[in-house]
């Protein structure tokens, strides 16, 4: 599976959220609202998720192995990594 689009809309705001991604998978298939982080050992991405009955959340969507989360998680924050402050960014 490839990723073929991740666009990035930064937040400007103080606190942990810093953007929103959204990621496309071969041209086919998207997934809205991942999450980049700012946590206490370093950026990271949060899957898109609800909150359940009992106050919990739950991913609505993620990888199913450690090996695609790094790379998932490499990409975005590479492009993340790359826009400034002010900038949406799409990288195909």
């Amino acid at each position: 599976m490839d990723i073929t689009d991740i666009r990035i809309r930064k937040v400007n705001a103080d606190g942990k959220l810093k953007a929103y991604v959204t990621v496309t998978f071969d041209e086919s298939f998207v997934v809205h609202n991942v999450k980049v982080i700012e946590g206490e050992n370093g950026i990271f991405i949060a899957m898109p998720s609800r909150r359940t009955k009992n106050g919990e959340y739950k991913d609505v969507a993620h990888p199913i192995n450690t090996e695609f989360r790094g790379i998932l998680q490499d990409r975005i924050l590479d492009e993340y990594n790359k826009i400034d402050d002010t900038d949406e960014v799409s990288a195909d």
